[in-house]
């Protein structure tokens, strides 16, 4: 996930990140990570064997696929808080629907609040004015500072170690129903936000210039 070769785009890309990353907390200036991935839903072709004392529950090899769902993640690493939204599609829609969430419900009281995202095709401020009106899309846009990723940069985005968390203590089971999803996923978004699990993120811009130095562009002087 880290380019072959010296790149300055990406480096500056990164650099850009770890230094939203190095600011010191501010409520009125919050850092949100967001990030998103898909779940298969499977429906059970056999009926499981219910767990019993000393044995596990076991279930057939063989399933039914029934659909995808799209689980959007938001976290701000530095208090411990994540929210996800479930929806049946990716589309440019649901991602404004989102932003509008982060700033009117998640985010009221903030001046501006800065997104760590990467360059998916939806996740563009011109996803606003495709789901609402240009004064609506406006006074959102100018609630938001966005922050890219660069390409082969996705580490780079706590929003993924928080999906990642999510797949193996949520996700890893047969899911057979889209209300079923979000039911388990808002039990493990409640139980996770109450642990206040932040990111301890210690990886700095100083750090990049010299385990990524390869990746730096040679200057001639």
């Amino acid at each position: 996930m880290i380019p072959p070769q010296q790149s300055a785009e990406f480096v500056c890309q990164m650099e850009q990140v770890l230094d939203v990353y190095q600011r010191r907390y501010h409520d009125d200036f919050p850092v949100v990570c967001l990030d998103e991935a898909m779940k298969q839903l499977v429906k059970e072709t056999i009926e499981p064997v219910a767990a019993k004392p000393g044995q596990p529950k076991r279930v057939d090899y063989k399933y039914e696929r029934n659909g995808t769902a799209n689980l959007f993640m938001l976290c701000e690493p530095i208090i411990g808080w994540r929210h996800v939204k479930v929806t049946a599609q990716r589309t440019a829609i649901d991602y404004a629907h989102l932003l509008k969430d982060l700033v009117d419900l998640h985010y009221p009281e903030a001046l501006l609040v800065t997104v760590v995202q990467d360059n998916l095709n939806t996740h563009s401020p011109t996803s606003l004015y495709k789901a609402f009106a240009p004064q609506e899309a406006r006074r959102i846009l100018q609630r938001l500072e966005f922050c890219y990723t660069p390409k082969h940069g996705s580490w780079l985005n706590m929003a993924e170690i928080e999906l990642s968390i999510l797949a193996r203590q949520c996700l890893d089971q047969r899911i057979e129903e889209f209300a079923s999803l979000k039911a388990e996923v808002a039990a493990w978004v409640k139980a996770r936000n109450q642990e206040q699990s932040w990111i301890d993120w210690r990886f700095t811009t100083e750090d990049a210039r010299v385990k990524l130095k390869r990746l730096y562009p040679s200057v001639n002087r």
